[in-house]
């Protein structure tokens, strides 16, 4: 099969297309043929070697936490889901043709595979952050980074739980931010006192790693009410850094009820194949996103 795969870290240059022997679902595990897999920021971290106390990493190793496919092998004691059932989920080295699950679902209806690639691990994101942050109903959560994909899960779900929102994001991206029920404002100069005129901020996240924590914690007076999963000198701040997933079952379980509703919807910005993994990550480095970028399989 067919599988991206890195020999040594670094950039995205160290990212190649390979034959590799197909994986299989062991106890507790599926296989599917891979259909899309989704692009995260944590892909090109550990790549780039920044993650191996989180993400301990044996070269040769594959890319790529999130899937959706086909399952096509079902291993010794799973139930609830037969070869031939369509479903999304979270593994490892899904940049693949085909690649075992851990935690999946089914897919909703109506969900295409490019899509449901895109929400595993984003909307465990979303919900562990907003959880971890203390966020309440009534209350308003500042987003910093809120048009990609964990942002875009953040403000729907904060919003479905009663919590006003605000994010910033670059100036294409306002409208977008908008329609999903968030004040919006630009980043750059001036950006803290931009965001103070929309309103109290009672909690916040940083989701791009762009150098704000400290107006953060400036803009809610408290660096325990700030969250950071990109920036890994949070810490230094006094502000706690996420990085450590919760329960993905949970999530993905969460993930089918809110798009089944109709409450969540985190579009496609573009697809790249298997032969342009790098071309992906260097995208998915820049930022500047709306929504999920996925792989295509």
């Amino acid at each position: 099969m067919k599988k991206v795969s890195f020999a040594e870290f670094g950039g995205p240059d160290v990212l190649h297309l390979i034959d590799a022997e197909e994986p299989h679902a062991g106890p507790g595990r599926i296989r599917i043929a891979v259909r899309a897999a989704g692009v995260n920021p944590v892909d090109w971290r550990v790549r780039e070697g920044q993650m191996l106390k989180a993400h301990p990493t044996e070269l040769p190793a594959g890319v790529g936490l999130d899937a959706a496919g086909v399952v096509d092998e079902v291993g010794e004691g799973v139930e609830g889901v037969e070869v031939g059932d369509p479903v999304f989920g979270e593994g490892s080295s899904t940049y693949a043709e085909f690649a075992v699950l851990s935690a999946w679902a089914r897919m909703p209806e109506g969900l295409t595979f490019q899509e449901a690639a895109g929400y595993p691990s984003v909307v465990e994101t979303a919900l562990r952050v907003i959880r971890e942050v203390g966020v309440r109903p009534g209350e308003t959560l500042l987003v910093s980074g809120a048009s990609g994909g964990v942002g875009s899960a953040v403000l729907q779900i904060a919003r479905d739980r009663g919590i006003a929102v605000i994010g910033t994001a670059g100036a294409a991206n306002q409208d977008y931010l908008r329609s999903l029920g968030a004040l919006a404002t630009t980043y750059g100069d001036g950006w803290a006192e931009r965001v103070r005129q929309l309103g109290r901020v009672d909690a916040a996240l940083d989701l791009a790693g762009s150098g704000v924590i400290r107006e953060l914690v400036g803009l809610t007076g408290d660096p325990r009410k700030v969250i950071s999963i990109a920036d890994l000198d949070a810490p230094a701040h006094g502000v706690r850094f996420s990085g450590v997933a919760g329960s993905v079952p949970d999530a993905l379980a969460e993930a089918v009820r809110l798009i089944s509703l109709g409450k969540l919807h985190i579009p496609v910005e573009r697809s790249y194949t298997l032969a342009e993994a790098a071309a992906a990550h260097i995208d998915s480095q820049a930022g500047h996103s709306r929504g999920r970028r996925v792989m295509v399989v």
